[in-house]
């Protein structure tokens, strides 16, 4: 959409300078889009890309970041507050007009019951019951973390290993190329969920990680305890019906990372 110039209307990115967002900003501009990144530490424009100050937490800055854009991508997240965070950049973009509200959330979000979950459930809530036209994408864990996991876990003595916990990571680049693809698009909902192409268990991630690196820990099985633990072990936080699933796979993007 364009603004009454004739100019194009920015498309606005939270989380626009992390592992993902660093993804869909390049691929919104060489789609034509100008985009607008929102940050706490704003940087130089360049190349089609603004940045500007604002802190979603704080409710900082929302309202004139905004201004003028019809399409938000809402890829910000962390440990916790991501529910406060949607609520006050749901308030702002009612405000501002806003006509498609595109948000990254996690498989499982309603199924696990772990408190980052929730608060992933909360935000998709305050989205879906804005009043706004919108889109949610359910993810998998990325790729880069269960590296992290594996990384973690390598320099213990002994590694844990938790009995029936299971993951589909998936490559954040295929994730990226999703998210781009709806945010051009039509408000659609709740779509499909997008998952790795392979169930793994944190003990395969492990051991792949370990041989890759030429290295060798002993493993101790551990039970993970509660709800939590019952529910990993159900596998509700996969995605095994109705999922789109990616093609990159947790052994491709291992190679690739370690040989960098």
């Amino acid at each position: 959409m364009s603004d009454t110039t004739g100019s194009p209307r920015p498309l606005l990115v939270t989380g626009g300078t992390g592992t993902l967002g660093s993804l869909v900003v390049p691929l919104l501009r060489e789609a034509g889009a100008p985009v607008r990144v929102l940050s706490r530490n704003p940087r130089p424009a360049a190349g089609g890309v603004t940045h500007v100050r604002g802190d979603l937490l704080r409710d900082e800055g929302l309202d004139a970041a905004l201004e003028g854009v019809e399409t938000v991508l809402h890829l910000a997240g962390g440990p916790k507050g991501d529910d406060v965070a949607a609520r006050n950049l749901v308030r702002a973009a009612k405000a501002a007009g806003v006509r498609h509200l595109v948000l990254i959330s996690v498989i499982g979000a309603d199924t696990v019951p772990l408190g980052w979950f929730r608060t992933k459930l909360e935000a998709e809530r305050a989205v879906s019951g804005s009043g706004l036209p919108w889109t949610t994408l359910r993810a998998a864990q990325f790729h880069e973390l269960a590296l992290t996991v594996a990384e973690k876990l390598a320099k213990l003595p002994v590694v844990p290993v938790p009995g029936g916990v299971r993951w589909q990571p998936v490559d954040s680049r295929e994730v990226a190329a999703r998210l781009v693809e709806l945010a051009l698009g039509k408000p659609a909902g709740l779509v499909p969920d997008l998952a790795g192409p392979d169930v793994r268990t944190l003990g395969d991630l492990s051991r792949d990680y370990l041989r890759a690196r030429g290295k060798r820990r002993l493993m101790m099985p551990v039970r993970m305890p509660g709800k939590a633990g019952r529910a990993y072990r159900a596998g509700e936080n996969l995605s095994l019906d109705g999922a789109v699933l990616g093609e990159r796979t947790w052994e491709a993007f291992l190679a690739e990372r370690l040989a960098s």
